[in-house]
């Protein structure tokens, strides 16, 4: 049997690039490829992520491999997303194929949904362009982990922990508290990757929420509806909201939008960035209790 591959350096960026290089490939920017160099880093977040050997993770961004190797390491099974072919390459002469490693070609956003895989965790250096998009498909289609652990431009992390009221509160801000618990635990300076990204990142750690009741149905729809227009107030967002949507037949009327805050306890001059999770969750509900009746 042949010998594996060497493994790169992946703490040094002239030994990737010469790796690279060597199999005719280059760092592709279009992809948001960003590689981890920085160890230390890559441990604690393979630590925090808290899985136990034989457990299953999907990866996100799997790269060249450093985090594939601490995870298959620990014992780990892997099911690793990469969108670069050249990249996939790589992956699969390090790696492939044990029964632990799985990798899954292609954008992740075009892949997961057909992937019949259980695994409770999930690790990911997400390109910038997808974090958020990913993560809210990933709640809003009920594919939830025991817990997530993601690296993340630290705007976008301070985005999905923020509460109301903050700058940094959003839809995705909601829509990631309606599953789930956020905190974010590491930020990561430039130098820490290559190539040095111009921002800088920060890891969060999501811990799913146990024991709850399901959402409302409307509940997703009627986040982003309310945060279309942020200044406008929701009552305004509640109008346009349900014209737009089609879930009350005909013209809701002014009366109809009236029992729905009532229903919730709001007034209607409130703002998006005012209400928390509970409030939504109750407009939502009487809005689904309307729409029956």
């Amino acid at each position: 049997m042949p010998p594996l591959p060497k493994t790169p350096d992946y703490n040094s960026p002239s030994a990737i690039r010469e790796y690279l290089r060597d199999r005719g490939l280059g760092i592709r920017k279009q992809w948001g490829q960003n590689f981890l160099i920085n160890p230390s880093a890559r441990r604690a977040l393979v630590e925090s992520l808290g899985a136990g050997s034989g457990q299953g993770v999907w990866e996100i961004g799997s790269g060249m491999g450093a985090m594939t190797r601490e995870l298959l390491d620990r014992g780990l099974r892997v099911t690793a997303f990469e969108v670069d072919p050249g990249l996939c390459s790589i992956l699969a002469d390090l790696f492939g194929p044990p029964h632990a490693f799985n990798l899954i070609r292609g954008n992740v956003l075009e892949t997961w949904e057909d992937l019949e895989d259980p695994s409770p965790y999930l690790l990911g250096n997400l390109p910038y362009n997808i974090a958020a998009p990913l993560l809210g498909r990933f709640i809003e289609r009920g594919r939830f982990f025991t817990r997530m652990i993601v690296t993340v431009q630290k705007e976008v992390a301070l985005r999905m922990a923020a509460g109301p009221g903050s700058a940094y509160y959003s839809s995705i801000s909601v829509l990631c508290a309606s599953a789930y618990t956020i905190k974010v635990f590491m930020t990561l300076k430039g130098p820490s990757f290559f190539p040095v990204p111009r921002v800088d990142s920060a890891a969060a750690c999501f811990e799913l929420k146990t024991g709850g009741s399901s959402p409302p149905a409307l509940l997703y729809p009627l986040i982003r509806g309310l945060f279309a227009c942020r200044r406008k107030t929701i009552a305004n967002n509640l109008e346009h909201f349900l014209a737009d949507s089609g879930i009350l037949k005909g013209n809701p009327g002014r009366e109809v939008l009236r029992t729905a805050l009532d229903y919730s306890g709001l007034g209607g001059g409130e703002r998006a960035e005012q209400l928390g999770l509970e409030e939504f969750t109750a407009l939502a509900a009487a809005l689904g209790r309307i729409s029956k009746s």
